[in-house]
């Protein structure tokens, strides 16, 4: 944790110099590519020593296949051969590590590898291998034309702002930030004369850099308070069992769910300053004219905080891996997109047994939640005082079903996860299969049938 740590501000550090010395202006796109693989690298090593070997064979074994697979299944042996790869990873953290290895192991960088890997074939695929009528419009836009060359595919997977804690960005992005077209192509998107300016500002990130570096800290505080003082195995001590009463243990839930998040906080923030700090994730301009640089940002606090839906809160929690997902496994699979969503992100987490209580249990819910919302909301969104009534009701179950749901993500094996739930009384289990029998299924349009041209193709024809 303290190589983590470490590396992580060194690399903070060396993203302004990344930025300010090498910058677009100031050297060219092999060179940088050069720095940002080299320092990647080194610090993998730095931090997992010959663990690392891991990562550099995963990768090598991947662009093998990007060279010498046909196109049309480039995505599927790219997924099934780093989704393997890290699974016997995972594996080998209880068979031979045992359940006490820190979760700052290599599995870490191998995780985000994985996602960067399956991204890139799947863009490629969409490229190369698809006419841009199959496409949607999001798969489109990053549809990659071209395979990447050697430099260019280390840089993209091992580069040192994210090889450590991510976040997963798309091919494209990276590419056009080391080519120095990232933020003007967002730029471009704004009519700038309108607004009074004869060119194109020159947003700068040390603004948003302070601000989430601040949030670090805020977090890192908190970490070393509360966290330690509030560990989540005490929710399954037989002699607070004993002594507390349902809801107790319900508000308790809460609390300890509450002290868990700030080590996530914590290296997601720091990640996404470091990308910054470098130039990276710039995302446009928002309503009021401000400067965006969330690209990479892996979560949204106040959202989390205020969520009034199980989706609202898995739409800002993780926000990248939520993006791979979707892109590599929702929008593409034929069949049960969500089911085979929660069992793709359970796989990719590990196999510790906890992971799969959690994601078994969010599918059950986010099916319930969906169906709630779906059949009843629309009930509640007038007067005003029935909303507010509404929100803060949703809000409740909302926090409360998600602290159900991750605890056993946290408490990793088989026996604290089940004496959790039954000291619930399995109750978000039972509520939600009620929901689910009681109330009308209303599906949802799934988007890797809307092509982006289907409309207009649709509208021709019937003209």
């Amino acid at each position: 944790q303290i190589n983590f740590v470490a590396c992580q501000l060194f690399a903070l550090l060396a993203a302004f110099w990344f930025r300010v010395y090498l910058g677009p202006s100031h050297a060219s796109s092999a060179v940088r590519h050069a720095f940002a693989t080299l320092f990647g690298i080194y610090f993998a090593v730095f931090c997992f020593g010959w663990y690392s070997i891991h990562l550099f064979v995963l990768v090598m074994m991947n662009y093998g296949i990007m060279n010498m697979a046909s196109i049309p299944n480039i995505h599927r042996y790219s997924f099934v051969v780093a989704m393997g790869y890290l699974t016997l990873c995972h594996i080998s953290r209880i068979y031979i590590f045992h359940y006490g290895i820190l979760t700052t192991d290599f599995s870490g960088p191998l995780m985000i590898i994985t996602q960067k890997i399956t991204t890139l074939a799947c863009q490629l695929h969409d490229g190369i291998g698809r006419q841009a009528e199959e496409l949607t419009a999001e798969q489109n836009r990053l549809a990659v034309k071209t395979r990447p060359s050697l430099l260019e595919y280390l840089s993209y997977l091992l580069n040192f702002m994210s090889i450590i804690a991510g976040p997963c960005s798309n091919y494209k992005d990276y590419i056009a930030f080391i080519e120095g077209r990232h933020v003007h192509m967002k730029l471009l998107e704004v009519n700038w004369k309108q607004k009074g300016y004869d060119r194109l500002p020159d947003p700068s990130p040390t603004g948003a850099v302070m601000y989430k570096l601040c949030i670090t800290l805020v977090s890192l505080i908190l970490f070393l308070t509360l966290t330690k003082n509030f560990p989540m195995a005490y929710i399954i001590d037989n002699e607070f069992l004993e002594k507390t009463s349902f809801l107790s243990r319900l508000g308790y839930l809460y609390v300890v769910t509450q002290a868990a998040k700030p080590k996530y906080y914590f290296a997601w923030t720091l990640a996404d300053a470091i990308n910054n700090a470098a130039g990276y994730g710039f995302s446009g301009v928002d309503e009021k004219g401000v400067f965006r640089w969330d690209l990479l940002s892996n979560l949204n606090i106040w959202n989390i905080e205020t969520a009034t839906s199980f989706k609202m809160y898995l739409e800002n929690w993780n926000i990248q891996t939520a993006a791979w997902l979707k892109r590599v496994c929702y929008d593409r699979v034929p069949w049960y997109p969500t089911a085979l969503t929660f069992v793709l992100s359970a796989l990719w987490h590990g196999i510790y047994p906890g992971y799969y209580f959690t994601f078994l249990t969010g599918i059950l819910i986010t099916l319930a939640a969906r169906a709630i919302r779906n059949n009843c909301r629309h009930y509640f969104l007038a007067p005003v005082p029935l909303k507010v009534v509404y929100d803060i009701v949703t809000w409740l179950v909302t926090q409360l079903a998600v602290c159900y749901t991750v605890a056993p993500f946290v408490m990793l094996a088989v026996e604290p996860a089940i004496k959790f739930y039954k000291s619930m009384y399995f109750h978000m289990h039972i509520l939600s299969i009620l929901v689910l029998l009681v109330l009308p299924a209303r599906p949802q349009a799934h988007s890797v049938r809307r092509p982006q041209n289907q409309v207009t193709q649709n509208s021709i024809k019937n003209k």
